[in-house]
């Protein structure tokens, strides 16, 4: 229940994002008409419209997105009938009848005369194809929950929860809004130029949803508007993982829970398949990475320095390689990242994410602390921290009774994609390539699941990305369809990283990495040499820049000489 309450608070939020804007011109357009009869059916007619389009999407399907794509277009085009109607009373007459036949009056002069609950309701529907709320931590995690767990009727509730909360803020508004209308009316006599004034706006709406300023633009502004508000509501009820914390005598590390079943491998590499009560006695680190995320990468050198370091005194160190992208799920890919990042302990291919759902975890690196018991007492998400958590292997491996635990702390010194991220002056994110989670694509409107050519627009505004050449953009990733292509991003950060892989041939494909325009010399990284040269050989991450000196604002070129690559995501160092 605390979860549809957040998801309800969350859109009520949404009133205040710009990515708003683009529909209150339709929501206000029926300001003046009986709420019962034209806002609230208008309002119910968004939010059960766009729950389940957002349910469909989850699904993971092109189908759904292509479906909700030719729905906007229908949406752009009643809605701009709409408008005329209000800002031409002349033309109403006219398209009130092919409108009533369709069961709509949406001309301003029928409405004011029935308010026909009809005509809202398909309205609401209309806006609710057209809606595209700035993702913020609440909707963020009931996608990326629908994404790693599947589509369901709880998913569905929980959008419809979120869309609801935006409706009564919306709601309020319109009241407030009717009746500021109505007192103008009275007053001034105003009410033919409230009417095409509305008309102006609900035009203007159109036309900025058609250019896709309400995923664009309006995304950017939005970013610090209600996001610090979600996370705080998050972190508040504590969603981020819920624990039992029973206190322990003697000991600082409190009980958290108890190590599930690690049932539900589809193989295990380096060892046979491990049981919960194969390692009682023994203190378990459980580390969930995949092997193109740059965070599990460098986390990587620790928990392999603790296997070999702590094994004698009875450490077991467990990687449960559970995939983001569907090149990870191959086993061949992943034995091969193994032998080639040198790690020795038991490595379980978690491809259903089954391991995954019975810890309940939602990050990559996350690294579990058993003891000898099968209880969790410590857990860790992401980088960093790493004599805090080696500090807690030592305890639990005295609690279990040897006394010939090692002391010290490791410094694996790890080099190339695997060292340590200059934090201090990263600020570009993770960023997708795509369309299932792209943000910030500046090469206009993505033409989804099909061949077509782009160009980049410059200057780039930070953090944004452009194709050009001739690409087809996919759900996960992109695809370069002709010789010559080339991805751009402006970045903010010391090391650039992009994941990668070559056609379904297997064919090597060369490229050429530029910083500023200019050949990379020293700043070159370890899949890139001076001149940026380099080649895509297999389905990984590569490190094409680690810029020497001052981190600034840099513009990254790559320009891919043969067809066929893959583009998956960009991180940062």
């Amino acid at each position: 229940m605390i979860l549809f309450l957040l998801s309800y608070l969350g859109g009520v939020l949404t009133i205040l994002s710009p990515c708003i804007l683009p529909v209150l011109p339709f929501v206000f357009a029926r300001s003046d008409q009986p709420f019962a009869r034209s806002g609230l059916p208008l309002l119910l007619g968004m939010a059960v419209t766009f729950a389940a389009i957002a349910s469909l999407a989850t699904l993971g399907g092109s189908w759904a997105v292509h479906a909700n794509s030719w729905g906007r277009i229908a949406a752009m085009v009643l809605l701009t009938l709409f408008g005329l109607t209000l800002l031409l009373p002349s033309l109403a007459d006219r398209m009130t009848r092919p409108l009533v036949a369709l069961g709509s009056r949406l001309s301003n002069e029928a409405s004011e005369k029935q308010g026909s609950i009809t005509a809202s309701l398909l309205l609401g529907v209309a806006t609710g194809l057209l809606w595209a709320p700035c993702a913020g931590p609440i909707l963020g995690l009931i996608l990326t929950g629908a994404a790693i767990k599947g589509a369901s009727a709880s998913t569905t509730l929980l959008l419809l929860f979120y869309a609801l909360g935006a409706a009564t803020s919306l709601a309020a508004a319109l009241l407030i809004g009717g009746r500021v209308f109505a007192a103008m009316k009275q007053s001034l006599g105003a009410g033919e130029w409230i009417r095409k004034g509305l008309g102006v706006l609900v035009l203007a709406g159109v036309v900025a949803i058609a250019l896709g300023l309400d995923t664009g633009f309006l995304t950017q502004l939005s970013l610090t508007r209600t996001t610090g508000v979600e996370q705080s509501l998050l972190e508040k009820v504590g969603l981020e993982r819920k624990t039992q914390n029973i206190a322990v005598a003697g000991s600082s590390l409190p009980v958290e829970g108890v190590m599930p079943e690690l049932a539900g491998a589809v193989e295990w590499l380096n060892s046979p398949p491990l049981t919960k009560a194969q390692l009682k006695g023994k203190v378990v680190v459980v580390d969930f990475w995949t092997y193109s995320c740059i965070n599990c990468l460098r986390a990587l050198p620790y928990t392999e320095a603790w296997a070999k370091k702590y094994a004698a005194s009875g450490l077991v160190v467990i990687g449960v390689h559970s995939p983001e992208f569907a090149f990870e799920k191959i086993p061949d890919n992943v034995k091969k990242a193994v032998r080639d990042l040198g790690l020795t302990y038991p490595v379980a291919l978690d491809n259903n994410l089954a391991i995954w759902q019975a810890f309940n975890n939602q990050y990559w690196p996350a690294h579990y602390f058993v003891d000898a018991q099968g209880r969790i007492r410590h857990h860790h998400f992401g980088e960093g921290e790493y004599d805090e958590s080696e500090k807690v292997i030592q305890q639990l491996l005295r609690e279990a009774g040897h006394a010939d635990v090692p002391g010290g702390i490791v410094d694996p010194r790890a080099q190339g994609v695997q060292a340590g991220a200059a934090s201090d002056a990263l600020t570009s994110p993770e960023t997708y390539v795509g369309y299932g989670r792209a943000e910030n694509f500046a090469s206009g409107n993505p033409r989804m699941d099909r061949s077509a050519a782009y160009q980049t627009p410059f200057p780039l505004a930070a953090n944004q990305w452009g194709l050009s050449g001739q690409w087809t953009i996919g759900p996960e990733m992109s695809k370069l369809d002709a010789a010559g292509g080339k991805i751009t991003f402006r970045f903010h950060a010391r090391d650039l990283h992009l994941v990668l892989g070559p056609g379904p041939d297997g064919k090597p494909v060369r490229f050429t990495v530029t910083m500023d325009g200019q050949p990379l010399g020293e700043n070159h990284g370890v899949d890139t040499d001076a001149a940026g040269n380099g080649a895509v050989t297999g389905q990984r991450l590569y490190q094409l820049i680690r810029a020497k000196g001052a981190v600034v604002d840099r513009t990254f070129t790559i320009t891919f000489h043969d067809p066929g690559v893959q583009a998956f995501a960009f991180t940062f160092g």
